[in-house]
């Protein structure tokens, strides 16, 4: 259609041009016209030959002037017409052309369109299906740990009840062993006495005291067994010498020699039992032991390990760590009621620290050595328990020495346990730190958490046993000792 119509306009403008010379009109200057009427102007007739048409005869008559002027502005504008609708066209094929540009980047647009709408709904069932992978793994991961945690415990108890059984059979075997010694001294010393009287004096059941004898000493034998002290491990030779100390019958008849204990326990000058170190100090107590201590407004006797001879004496040992041979992943009642070796790794328990800081005003000192043999310490000048009712939070009071502080992030915090969680995290800090401890969000010191040779260790979680001002979470210390001392003479 363009080009038709461009060949139409080019035929038109050439016979415009060709036309003033077929018809014979010559250019003149104007003349005036006359205002007759008579006289007539000139008539010319002009004859269009249509494009694929043989022309015929004469094209064009001219009977008269005509006026060229006229006829040159017409063509001279149709010469401008035809020049605009050319530039309307080409700009009309310039906007086509891109039109169709546009057109067919559209079209691919789309469809790249319709790819990324395949691709996204794709990727979306995909993340949706991890999502719910991802659940179900964390549901069976929780699971996993829960069983864990429960097969952990019902292990801690298990061998609670084994090593208490068996600290009662030892103590049970040693007081046999000793009270069949003592029935043959007695049968000895009763076949003399009857060989050396008459027939007359002798009495007529002269073995009776080797029957009465056992019976008695079983009932002193139930009740030295329902006192000895619950994986304590603690050494025959020092439940002869403790006895005394708790009003039992003491026989003077020769014992038979047993077993050198693992450890010398020092032999007490006065019986006691005393408050506390610092009173047994005082008494004149300088040597570093186990020690029967009585809290004041307490009715309950505790054995604990009495600090003599370091930082001045007067300590009363409330945890030590020193070998990893105590597990410290115990419950709230193991907690509360203490466990570990005296002599050894220990705790001493949440109620009995609760009736010794109620009697006086106490200060808390932290020792920890590590691996290279560095030792530093921590000291507050205050410390003691609320009692259980408040989970037996702790209230610490201003520190000093150069460990760093990494205890008062602790302070007004209650006590946790892998079976009763207090602390202010989303989980239970216990099951991550592997102790128990006035955890927070969780902890910046872990006493009471795993104890790992050689110092750096590698975990899931920060479990060690560590202060964090000191070689941070990531190092589990060699040595720890939590004491506590009066700091102000307690009244009795």
């Amino acid at each position: 259609m363009e080009k038709q119509l461009t060949l139409g306009l080019s035929l038109l403008l050439s016979l415009l041009l060709v036309l003033p010379e077929v018809c014979g009109i010559k250019e003149e200057p104007p003349k005036k016209l006359s205002h007759s009427s008579d006289q007539k102007a000139g008539s010319c007739s002009y004859t269009f030959i249509l494009p694929q048409q043989k022309l015929k005869g004469a094209l064009c008559v001219n009977t008269g002037p005509a006026s060229g002027a006229t006829n040159h502005s017409e063509v001279v504008a149709l010469r401008e017409e035809l020049r605009r609708q050319q530039e309307q066209l080409e700009e009309l094929r310039r906007q086509l052309e891109q039109d169709g540009a546009l057109v067919t980047e559209v079209r691919a647009l789309r469809k790249e369109s319709g790819s990324m709408n395949t691709r996204i709904s794709q990727l979306y069932a995909q993340l949706l299906h991890e999502v719910m992978y991802k659940k179900d793994q964390v549901a069976e991961q929780r699971r996993v740990e829960n069983l864990l945690l429960n097969a952990t415990t019902q292990v801690l108890q298990t061998s609670a009840s084994y090593r208490e059984l068996e600290k009662k059979y030892e103590g049970l075997t040693s007081m046999m062993r000793n009270h069949s010694e003592l029935i043959s001294q007695l049968e000895k010393q009763c076949q003399a006495t009857r060989d050396t009287i008459s027939p007359a004096q002798i009495p007529t059941n002269p073995c009776s005291i080797q029957s009465r004898t056992p019976m008695n000493e079983s009932a002193d034998s139930k009740e030295m067994a329902n006192d000895v002290q619950r994986d304590q491990g603690t050494p025959l030779q020092q439940t002869q010498d403790r006895e005394p100390l708790q009003g039992r019958k003491v026989l003077s008849a020769p014992m038979a020699p047993t077993d050198s204990p693992s450890i010398s326990f020092p032999v007490t000058k006065t019986p006691g039992p005393w408050r506390d170190c610092k009173q047994a100090l005082d008494s004149g107590e300088t040597t570093s032991g186990i020690y029967l201590l009585r809290p004041l407004s307490a009715n309950r006797l505790l054995q604990a390990w009495c600090e003599q001879t370091m930082a001045q004496g007067g300590w009363t040992v409330i945890q030590r760590r020193q070998d990893g041979s105590v597990n410290f992943f115990r419950t709230w009642e193991q907690y509360k009621q203490g466990f570990g070796n005296l002599d050894g790794e220990y705790w001493l328990g949440l109620e009995h620290l609760y009736w010794l800081t109620r009697q006086a005003s106490y200060k808390l000192h932290v020792a920890m050595e590590d691996w290279q043999g560095r030792h530093v310490f921590a000291e507050y000048n205050s410390f003691r328990l609320e009692p259980e009712n408040d989970w037996y939070r702790l209230r610490l009071g201003e520190y000093q020495g150069n460990a760093g502080d990494s205890m008062s992030w602790h302070n007004n915090k209650a006590f946790t346990t892998l079976d009763k969680d207090k602390d202010a995290y989303s989980g239970n800090c216990a099951h991550f730190q592997k102790g128990g401890w006035w955890y927070h969000m969780c902890a910046h010191s872990n006493l009471n958490g795993v104890w790992y040779r050689g110092g750096h260790y590698r975990s899931r979680y920060q479990d060690g046993v560590y202060w964090a001002e000191f070689h941070g979470g990531s190092y589990s210390l060699k040595k720890v000792i939590m004491m506590i001392k009066p700091t102000e003479i307690s009244t009795p």
